[in-house]
């Protein structure tokens, strides 16, 4: 049957045997294209920024490898420009109906196109200096907000994401459609959730100010008062520390760990995504303490693998998770309650497999991609209409 309907993609990675993976946009680009494939829609995916050219060709799907422009001046220009030629060439050749790109670095700036530009919310340069309080470039603020001027619709993972950036940006008269970015169930099932290494708590994410990994020793100081066996295992890459321009987090949140607390941490740095799912079973509890995010995958995947999170209480968070019933939230800041609810888990075993129990059902009623998939088709196909009147 010939697809009715042709998606684009334009994203900075992908987690695709040709490029490997790399963080949570990539993610769930990849998640809604290969269920987009499924129902006969046609994919294609620009993968800009890297350092070979090449196509795949794959069934309902084409993955095009973009490298940047070699130039001596306003490269940040000239490559969006050289972008947008070769994929307007290919809206052409293979009908393309509707594109979509994400808010950060504001990758459309200076681009054109006949058909749909959409614009997912994935968090912008901008949003994380909101949350985070700390002033943005205005070079970073400008090319953001010309890419928001040039989009005719928006898409965000949950309404606290939308609220946020239509403020940031001013957005007037044009639509911003919640739609939570999902999983694929399948692919993360726990079939013995009770199965577990008791006292362990599992931190998943890159050490970096923003996701909160600096509160995690004076929280786990907390935790061990009570669980002087407890662990705690830290996945995830590396990455400078703006405020103190120390090059490295981890070396950092060292020197804030007690002596006798850091021998029963464990930093793993970057391992294969496939691995990462054992890391999470075997855990007791995961924490998230970010400070700023627009919803977290990490956090919804562990959800589905019947893990109690304990996660922020900001805004984006509150859309994923009912305290109590389907994980915690807690503010990053406030260790005290921070630590109380990962010891409740910890000494109560029914309560961890009572909540865990709820993570999978929120996650089944609000994070599925095979319901979520038709919100996207839906919207897309709205904003095709729109787009031809």
């Amino acid at each position: 049957m010939k697809p009715n309907l042709h998606v684009a993609y334009i994203v900075s990675h992908y987690p695709h045997n040709a490029f490997g993976h790399d963080g949570g946009i990539g993610t769930s680009v990849f998640t809604l294209a290969e269920k987009l494939k499924e129902f006969n829609v046609q994919v294609s995916v620009f993968v800009y920024g890297q350092k070979e050219e090449f196509v795949i060709k794959e069934e309902n799907a084409t993955i095009y490898s973009l490298n940047n422009r070699k130039g001596k001046f306003f490269n940040f220009y000239w490559n969006r420009k050289k972008i947008n030629k070769f994929i307007n060439k290919i809206i052409l050749q293979e009908k393309i109906d509707i594109i979509e790109a994400p808010d950060w670095t504001g990758i459309t700036a200076f681009m054109g196109f006949k058909i749909p530009l959409i614009i997912r919310f994935h968090g912008s340069d901008a949003y994380f200096c909101y949350l985070e309080n700390r002033k943005q470039k205005l070079k970073n603020f400008w090319f953001e907000k010309l890419a928001i001027n040039n989009a005719d619709a928006f898409i965000a993972p949950t309404k606290f994401a939308g609220e946020v950036s239509s403020k940031l940006f001013k957005i007037k008269a044009k639509e911003i459609k919640t739609i939570h970015n999902g999983l694929n169930l399948q692919n993360f099932e726990n079939e013995k959730p009770e199965e577990f290494e008791k006292n362990l708590i599992l931190y998943a994410g890159t050490l970096v100010r923003k996701k909160g990994v600096l509160e995690l020793p004076e929280i786990f100081k907390d935790v061990r008062k009570d669980f002087p066996d407890a662990k705690l295992i830290l996945i995830g890459g590396d990455a400078p520390d703006i405020k103190t321009n120390s090059k490295s987090t981890w070396e950092l949140m060292k020197t804030l760990f007690t002596v006798d607390d850091l021998k029963n941490v464990n930093y793993l740095g970057k391992i294969p995504y496939s691995e990462i799912q054992n890391y999470i079973k075997k855990a007791n509890v995961c924490v998230f303490p970010t400070f700023a995010e627009t919803l977290g995958m990490v956090t919804i995947e562990s959800m589905a693998m019947q893990k109690v999170v304990v996660n922020s209480n900001i805004g984006w968070s509150e859309e994923l998770i009912i305290d109590g019933e389907s994980g915690f939230l807690a503010h990053p800041s406030n260790h005290d309650l921070y630590a109380r609810r990962i010891k409740e888990i910890f000494e109560d075993k029914q309560l961890a497999k009572k909540i865990g129990e709820g993570a999978r059902s929120r996650i089944e009623e609000k994070f599925d991609i095979s319901k979520l998939l038709f919100e996207n088709i839906d919207f897309y196909q709205k904003m095709i209409n729109f787009k031809k009147l």
